[in-house]
């Protein structure tokens, strides 16, 4: 065991990731066969009785000599970091290498530490880089949590010290991935690694791997510009990307089909604001959620994959290898030679690394700056400096930092720029390009000028309004036709524009006369004109257009050219079809319920006029009114009936049958004359509306209605009643005016049989009894019992004749249902 496995074996502080460590894959003089033979025997073997077949023999072998490789290399691994902190103590203290190395065997038993930890601490204090400030931070956390060792956090820099010093001795990033794995990562449960180097157009580009297959890194050894994978959105991003899944993640990565369900990082690896590469790290499990220490582990792994992405050649491939940076110099040339203002950009780091700033290392000739200011003014100045707005609302400079750190290219159109002018913030629209070219950007813009502007808004008009326009010079048969009236006639940009003389060849037959009639009017009369066509084109589809024309004339009144436009209209054309249909429709719709509602109200009028003349009874002043709806297409089946029977008694009924139109009206008609005809028979009024009941719920179509029967006799003065759901007579005495009781009964055509009680009211001279329909006191916003309290205020007003009084009830009527209302009454003489 090197030493670093057995600090961290001493030491659990970093979790349960620390205990998932899986044995590493086998060495290269070993079969992939024979390895998994050794593994399955291995893991499940509990005694050591399997040991003495000849697998397990094999087995132990293999696993023998897997142990004494990776002692070998962690044992050289450490001796570069003892032979480098003996360099640091001859430089420090004067002294030779045998007396340097005395001093590290003293100091280390003083200190109770192994020479290799105190060789790690040395190398620290000396370097004061990323990877001691990992180790410090994880020292900090450890000594604050209960129950830890001092020494953990030297173990930790053992681990980074000695992957550090393995990488740096590697060959090429082959290596530096599998030291990274042994020594840094393995330990935290990792099981293979990935170094991606970042091309200068965004691609990636597998430079060394840990864990996976020779197959499965093959596959992977390129991935185009623009492909999503979990390593690109570490390098879009900027920032660390972490998946508890690969599945969760939804993007495709190196090794999916080994662990799908294993956990995935992806750090970018970068210095000086610009981003080398991509560190991505493989867990076959969810990876427990680190510690601020941990993560800085992490983000010292990551910094030394760009040291030696920038330092150590690529391994041997097919593709080809990252091309150097391009001399600033070449870039200067390049953009000189473009006719938009251009600026070379070079980054500006400060001290410990970081960049803060890019430096104008060359304006050129078509530059032109908002403020005034020549071109030497600008160049070597830096960017912030010089353009303080590029870090405001538009976001340049973010947008020039994310290109040099990925060398993903930038495009806009139409993006605002910002640009202060005696403090006076200036803004102006531009189409904007950003490119790295090696360790330089190139940035490049082009001004929208008002003519741009106005072409611009012009194509976008006849895009949105399907125009397309043309030109047709008569004297040299030359035809010009813009983008749109190639797409409107189905033809390739490539083909002849069509002449408005062969017009006729490319529309419908039936068109023909129209299409002669515009060509006489804009080629003879040389008038302006437009008419509309059905275009046939190439692909069989047939369009609606409307073609405008106008002469172009010289100064001798002759004619030059032809200009003008065609549009699209078959959508509009379309939607006046469908609108003149439905109109017809609508027409044809209103005809017919007005046929039928005039009908209804003719057969309602024929049986009931709205005026009819006085009954000739004995003793009995008998007065009528019917009043129709206010609308005629709500003919509705009210009814009313005043009869004298052979018997001498007198039928008096008013009904209202449900509902509006013919049905209501053929309904009223039965209802009314089945009455008359049961009346004959001598039968009382609730018996007569019991066999109405049966006439309405077996001989109709589901009529139902509501209806009061009354027989008076004059003899006796004596009158019987009964009520069908129906509001009960008003009985006007004196200057007093009540409704009858409410007696039982149910309304019409509800059920086969139904009981109706009957009443008698002995009536006086000067009575008048009101039987009505709820056309006279319903309201919609009333109750049933404030109406008839507003109908018996009415009825106590005195009127000077039975006539006079139902006049004033239909004339103070508040109802507003829009019904029709009938209305009788009795007056004993």
């Amino acid at each position: 065991m090197t030493p670093s496995e057995d600090a961290v074996g001493q030491h659990g502080d970093l979790g349960p990731a620390l205990h998932g460590h899986q044995d590493e894959p086998p060495i290269a003089t070993m079969g992939a066969g024979v390895d998994a033979v050794a593994r399955r025997v291995i893991t499940t073997t509990e005694t050591g009785a399997q040991q003495t077949t000849p697998v397990g023999r094999l087995a132990a072998t293999v696993e023998r000599l897997r142990a004494e490789v990776r002692a070998a290399h962690a044992a050289a691994d450490g001796r570069a970091l003892v032979e480098l902190a003996k360099g640091i103590l001859i430089e420090r203290l004067r002294c030779g290498p045998a007396h340097a190395a005395r001093q590290l065997a003293e100091l280390a038993d003083q200190a109770h530490l192994s020479q290799l930890e105190l060789a790690a601490d040395i190398i620290n204090q000396a370097a004061r880089d990323q990877v001691t400030e990992a180790a410090g931070e994880f020292v900090r956390q450890v000594n604050h949590g209960p129950g830890t060792d001092e020494d953990t956090g030297s173990s930790v820099s053992v681990r980074l010290r000695t992957a550090e010093s393995a990488a740096l001795a590697a060959d090429d990033t082959q290596a530096v991935a599998g030291s990274l794995l042994e020594h840094a990562l393995a330990p935290l449960g990792a099981t293979a690694v990935a170094i991606w180097t970042a091309g200068s157009d965004s691609s990636l580009t597998l430079r060394g791997h840990a864990g996976f297959s020779a197959d499965e890194a093959g596959r992977w050894r390129y991935v185009p510009p623009g492909v999503a994978t979990v390593a690109r959105q570490a390098l879009i991003e900027r920032r660390a990307v972490r998946f508890s899944s690969l599945a969760e993640a939804q993007v495709p990565s190196i090794g999916q089909k080994q662990s799908p369900g294993g956990g995935r990082v992806a750090l970018p690896a970068g210095t000086g604001g610009r981003i080398l590469g991509v560190l991505e790290i493989c867990w076959p499990q969810q990876p427990a959620p680190w510690s601020p220490a941990v993560a800085r582990q992490m983000e010292a792994l990551a910094e030394l994959c760009a040291h030696t992405l920038d330092s150590l050649p690529a391994p041997g491939t097919e593709l080809p290898a990252v091309p150097e940076p391009a001399d600033v110099s070449e870039l200067v040339d390049l953009a000189d030679g473009l006719y938009d203002p251009a600026l070379v950009l070079t980054p500006h780091v400060d001290a410990e690394g970081h960049l803060t700033d890019f430096r104008v290392r060359h304006a050129n000739g078509s530059f032109v700056d908002p403020a005034g200011r020549p071109r030497s003014a600008v160049s070597g100045a830096l960017l912030l400096e010089a353009y303080p707005m590029a870090a405001g609302d538009s976001e340049l400079f973010e947008k020039i930092e994310r290109v040099y750190a990925t060398g993903e290219p930038f495009r806009a159109q139409r993006m605002t720029l910002t640009a202060l002018v005696d403090q006076v913030p200036l803004a102006s629209v531009a189409d904007l390009s950003i490119s790295r070219h090696g360790a330089s950007v190139l940035l490049i813009w082009r001004i929208e000028d008002e003519t741009a502007r106005l072409a611009s808004l012009l194509q976008h008009a006849q895009r949105l309004g399907r125009i397309g326009g043309f030109e047709e010079n008569l004297v040299t048969g030359d035809i010009t036709w813009n983008g749109q009236l190639f797409d409107l006639y189905g033809r390739a940009v490539t083909e002849d524009p069509v002449s408005l003389h062969d017009l006729a060849e490319h529309a419908h037959p039936d068109d023909t006369v129209a299409i002669g009639r515009f060509l006489r009017t804009v080629l003879h009369h040389r008038r302006p004109t437009s008419t509309a066509f059905r275009l046939q084109r190439p692909d069989g589809v047939t369009r609606h257009i409307r073609v405008i024309a106008e002469p172009v004339l010289d100064a001798d009144d002759r004619l030059l050219a032809l200009r003008g436009a065609y549009q699209d209209i078959s959508s509009q054309h379309w939607t006046e079809v469908a609108l003149a249909a439905t109109r017809d429709q609508l027409a044809h719709t209103e005809q017919e319920s007005a046929e039928r509602n005039r009908l209804a109200l003719q057969l309602q009028h024929a049986i009931m006029p709205p005026t009819r003349n006085p009954l000739d009874a004995p003793g009995l002043e008998v007065a009528v009114r019917y009043r129709p709806a206010e609308a005629e297409s709500l003919v509705g089946g009210d009814w009313y009936d005043a009869v004298v029977l052979p018997s001498g008694r007198i039928l008096l009924c008013v009904g209202d049958i449900a509902g509006h139109g013919i049905k209501a009206a053929t309904g009223m008609v039965i209802l009314r004359n089945a009455l008359r005809g049961l009346a004959v028979t001598g039968a009382g009024p609730g018996q007569l509306l019991s066999w109405l009941n049966i006439v309405a719920h077996h001989l109709t179509e589901q009529v139902t209605a509501t209806a009061v029967c009354g027989l008076y006799d004059p003899r006796t003065r004596v009158l019987r009643w009964a009520r069908a759901g129906h509001l009960p007579p008003v009985l006007v005495r004196g200057q007093q005016a009540d409704t009858l009781p409410m007696l039982g009964g149910l309304l019409l055509g509800v059920m086969p049989d139904a009981p109706y009680q009957e009443g008698e009211v002995q009536l006086e001279p000067d009575d008048t009894l009101l039987m009505y329909t709820d056309g006279l006191v319903e309201r919609r916003d009333t109750a049933v019992h404030d109406s008839l309290s507003q109908l018996l205020t009415a009825a106590r007003t005195p009127a000077a004749s039975l006539d006079r009084r139902l006049d004033l009830l239909l004339t103070h009527s508040k109802s507003d249902t829009d019904d029709d209302t009938c209305l009788i009454g009795i007056q004993v003489s």
